[in-house]
């Protein structure tokens, strides 16, 4: 096989063939979605089966309360390693491998949670867990960003909140069938946790068979194999590209912030993708904490029936979730991202409200609407992000994105509770909505409409 430098006019057929790739196809780019989508069932599934066993762990080993606080917050700070990590080597080694890699990981650490023989060991494998998680999500959003067309993708990337909320209730109602069962609750905690290898080993088959993404062959001068995908995928030869191979200049893994900076409607949306990112993190993490709270005091206070009005919530909450990106074509990035906040800061308003004048039964609607809300704001961080980058930083910045999701809800679970028990329930609600209105303000003032955004 003949390989040379690349030069000028390889680098005209690179920037040719990336851009007739990108602007002309979809065909099995949704299949790549969904098993992209997918995979967000096994990080709902982990970060909150936790939630509902950490109550038997603590019967069970009775850690105080920074352990604790890990075991529940390991997977987000392995997650923000992961995203960094993850992403960069997308860009470096590939999207398949690291697509297929992640998942192997997963179903081998999933397992491995099942069978810890104590406390530090459990916070040590759930850290572990969260690097395969954030690398994923990273990986995912390239591959959707490389295989569908313009328009189709961001729909797709906008429905990881929907597999979210999906994950949440698949996660509940498996939970409410071992406590109706009345499972031994070390079995319970450790049979619930190992199954997220079950969702993990499936998806792992399914990628099996996923190519790596031409647009990342072509960047790399792999155009043999580039030319290959692409005929196998789209039966399109890609014919501006040369026969043989050619050695491409790997960029620096912090290139695509200067990068950014050169256009201003790519620096402006990546920028307000890292603030929704750390306000929707926000909201929700701090919100979510005290659920269980807020439905004692409207009068639910059994383990089983707090389980069923969360997943009632979490399945109202699904159909935000699917319902946001179908209307993102007609209104747009900025007009779901300024719904979504305006919808939550409504909600958390009233939400406090309710808990100043005592006017308690107001609160499950509160956090209905919040919800509403919040899996719409969240919908397009991510999106957005990763298709306005280059495709040779994609993979590093969506990475870096998710980054921005991660910080706030690893930093949530040990500083929120101390806050609400500081200053109480109504006040740590009032401050809560800080968080979407600096989303709301973002997507006022500093979004610009992006969608079906083009390279040059």
């Amino acid at each position: 096989m003949s390989i040379t430098t690349a030069d000028a006019p390889h680098q005209v057929a690179i920037d040719g063939a990336v851009r007739h790739l990108v602007q002309n196809y979809s065909p099995k780019g949704s299949r790549v979605g969904w098993l992209m989508m997918a995979s967000i069932l096994v990080e709902a599934w982990d970060l909150y089966s936790i939630a509902f066993v950490l109550i038997f762990i603590k019967e069970q080993y009775n850690p105080g309360a920074l352990e604790l606080g890990l075991a529940a917050a390991g997977t987000q700070g392995g997650a923000l390693v992961g995203a960094l990590l993850g992403g960069w080597l997308s860009d470096k080694i590939g999207r398949r491998w690291m697509f297929l890699g992640t998942m192997t990981m997963f179903v081998v650490l999933a397992l491995a949670q099942a069978f810890v023989p104590n406390m530090t060991w459990l916070i040590v494998v759930r850290f572990l867990l969260g690097v395969p998680l954030g690398s994923d999500i990273s990986t995912g959003y390239t591959y959707i960003m490389e295989s569908m067309a313009k328009g189709e993708r961001e729909v797709m990337g906008n429905r990881w909140q929907f597999m979210f909320a999906v994950g949440e209730v698949l996660t509940l109602g498996v939970i409410a069938i071992f406590i109706v069962a009345e499972i031994n609750h070390e079995t319970l905690w450790r049979v619930t946790l190992g199954l997220g290898a079950v969702p993990a080993l499936i998806i792992l088959f399914l990628r099996h068979d996923v190519p790596e993404t031409a647009v990342w062959l072509v960047q790399h001068g792999r155009f043999r194999e580039a030319k290959a995908v692409a005929r196998d995928m789209y039966n399109d030869d890609l014919a501006m590209l040369p026969d043989q191979d050619a050695v491409v200049p790997k960029p620096q893994p912090l290139s695509f912030l200067a990068d950014l900076r050169k256009d201003p409607i790519r620096w402006r949306a990546t920028l307000y993708g890292w603030i929704a990112c750390f306000a929707q993190a926000s909201e929700f993490s701090t919100f979510a904490f005290y659920l269980p709270v807020m439905f004692a005091m409207v009068g639910v206070s059994s383990l089983l029936g707090n389980n069923l009005v969360t997943m009632a919530l979490f399945s109202f909450a699904a159909i935000s979730g699917w319902v946001g990106p179908l209307l993102t074509p007609k209104i747009g990035h900025r007009g779901i991202g300024i719904a979504g906040f305006s919808i939550v800061l409504v909600s958390l308003l009233v939400a406090a409200g309710a808990l100043y004048t005592d006017h308690k039964y107001i609160l499950p609607f509160a956090a209905a609407g919040m919800l509403w809300g919040h899996y719409w704001d969240a919908s397009n961080c991510m999106t957005i992000p990763t298709m306005v980058a280059k495709p040779k930083y994609r993979g590093t910045a969506s990475g870096f994105a998710y980054m921005f999701v991660k910080l706030p809800s690893f930093l949530a679970i040990f500083l929120f509770p101390s806050l609400f028990g500081a200053i109480g329930q109504a006040n740590a609600t009032l401050f809560v909505a800080i968080f979407p209105l600096i989303g709301l303000l973002a997507a006022i003032f500093i979004l610009p409409e992006v969608y079906g955004y083009e390279h040059d």
